[in-house]
């Protein structure tokens, strides 16, 4: 059976999105606002419209056939560049409504991300925000992320991303660690206890820069390893030594918690991106995302 495109009905396109990513014509009716037996004449009339079963149907459950797995992937990519078109042609920062989904690592999500979302939320009481923090790269458009915020070296070449700040690492120790002599060069702080961020690239080889651009590398010994920057802070507050990003450890120094060696000696910075998935449009709740986080982070934070 042959379908065009103007004897189907594009609302059913987001009904069907909707329906697959809710699990339940139930679920689905709940987010769209709408009756449930809406959702079932719209899935059946979409059938209909396109000439193929998409749904499998049982009590408990329902699944995609192998046609309707081909055809949700094609509608996603339409429903989503139907929002941004509409988003993008002329909604104003005044008017930021919907969803805004936002990924970051845990430590700079909950730092950094978070406030600047909740202020952004209380600004705009239309929109919702949903942050997901996590040290796992999430999958931008399988998951329905409009913006992730990435630190370090940018990976994936297919999405876009824009560039918000960057940030110092420190090389920070439990003052116990470091006893009575405070060391000043780096050549003295190969021997102590090292909590090992591994995630890292070279988590246990660091490049100091002094005066005069005179560089020096550090060979530490991996006495502790975690995957996450809280947890590595963990350890250096039990008392060792490691390099974390400052705006992790900044608020330890200054409460003395711990203590910052070798200040005059600067490590490789990095860098703070906003990604997102690659696209003809940008939402205007994404664009005043990425404002907000750069005046966060111009104003000091």
């Amino acid at each position: 059976m042959s379908t065009t495109l103007a004897a189907t009905n594009l609302n059913r396109f987001v009904v069907f999105v909707a329906v697959v990513e809710m699990g339940s014509l139930t679920a689905a009716a709940a987010r769209l606002g709408i009756a449930k037996t809406a959702v079932s004449t719209h899935m059946q009339r979409l059938e209909a419209e396109v000439g193929a079963s998409l749904l499998i149907r049982t009590t408990r459950k329902l699944s995609l056939t192998e046609t309707g797995e081909r055809f949700y992937e094609s509608c996603r990519a339409i429903v989503r560049d139907a929002e941004l078109a509409v988003q993008a042609a002329g909604r104003s920062a005044t008017e930021l409504s919907g969803t805004l989904r936002i990924t970051a690592p845990v430590d700079y999500g909950a730092s950094v991300v978070a406030p600047v979302a909740t202020r952004l939320q209380l600004r705009h009481p239309g929109l919702r925000i949903e942050l997901l923090s996590g040290d796992r790269l999430f999958d931008l458009v399988g998951e329905g992320i409009d913006v992730a915020i990435r630190l370090g070296r940018l990976v994936d070449s297919r999405l876009q991303a824009v560039r918000i700040t960057s940030f110092d690492q420190w090389l920070v120790a439990h003052p116990d660690a470091v006893g009575k002599s405070t060391p000043t060069q780096p050549g003295e702080v190969a021997n102590l206890p090292f909590a090992v961020l591994s995630v890292m690239p070279h988590p246990l080889t660091w490049h100091f820069t002094g005066a005069r651009g005179v560089k020096k590398v550090v060979q530490f010994q991996s006495t502790i390893i975690a995957n996450t920057a809280l947890a590595t802070r963990a350890m250096a507050l039990a008392g060792c030594a490691t390099v974390l990003p400052e705006f992790v450890v900044r608020g330890d120094v200054e409460a003395g918690r711990l203590v910052r060696l070798l200040p005059k000696w600067s490590l490789p910075s990095g860098a703070v991106n906003a990604v997102f998935p690659a696209s003809r449009y940008r939402p205007q709740k994404v664009r005043a995302f990425v404002a907000a986080m750069r005046e966060h982070v111009g104003a000091g934070g």
